[in-house]
């Protein structure tokens, strides 16, 4: 929850835990990380979720013991402000280094060319995934490779800069227009080398 007063000086966070619910952030095996540190955001305390309805697989696969995992990727300040960053599922692993796809599509949008965008994770054989950026471009404009290269990597780490880019008519979405990575990935992944 977001204390009155705080919302500019913590803009981007979603505030602190409500009562009765610790956050906690855990990389892959369930260990806390410190604070500023990107990792999988977990939840424990009365008001949260004891798992899936007759499902004690699917309860199990959720759970790192007492603590919740949301599925999604953030990371607590000093002060124990929540900021969320993407999905577990979306974040890319490239060169054994994690690349939030909503960082990379922020500085997607930046360009003037660029209507829509979606970054995911394609294989790659030397860096396990490629950073592939998927662009809708404004009706009339162009967009090449190079322009879109160098304009990230004025803004982004080397290894988060996509290897790839593909134009796209449309992105796949869900009925409530939320973009379907997850189709993107299948559909790209079969046609793209």
């Amino acid at each position: 929850m977001m204390e009155a007063g705080r919302e500019i000086e913590k803009i981007g966070s979603t505030g602190r835990a409500l009562a009765h619910v610790q956050i906690a952030i855990v990389d892959d095996g369930g260990d806390p990380l410190p604070a500023g540190t990107h990792g999988e955001i977990c939840l424990r305390g009365p008001k949260v979720t004891q798992g899936y309805w007759k499902d004690p697989e699917k309860t199990a696969a959720c759970f790192f013991g007492e603590w919740f995992r949301t599925g999604d990727v953030g990371y607590l300040d000093a002060e124990g402000f929540l900021y969320l960053t993407d999905r577990k599922k979306d974040m890319i692993i490239s060169g054994g280094e994690n690349v939030a796809s909503s960082e990379v599509e922020r500085v997607l949008y930046q360009l003037p060319q660029v209507a829509e965008a979606a970054v995911v994770g394609l294989p790659d054989e030397r860096w396990g995934e490629r950073v592939t950026a998927v662009v809708v471009l404004v009706p009339g404009c162009s967009l090449s490779f190079d322009e879109l290269r160098a304009h990230c990597e004025r803004r982004l780490g080397g290894f988060k800069t996509p290897k790839q880019l593909v134009v796209r008519e449309a992105l796949p979405r869900n009925p409530s227009g939320k973009v379907l990575k997850r189709v993107l990935r299948n559909e790209l992944s079969g046609s793209v080398h």
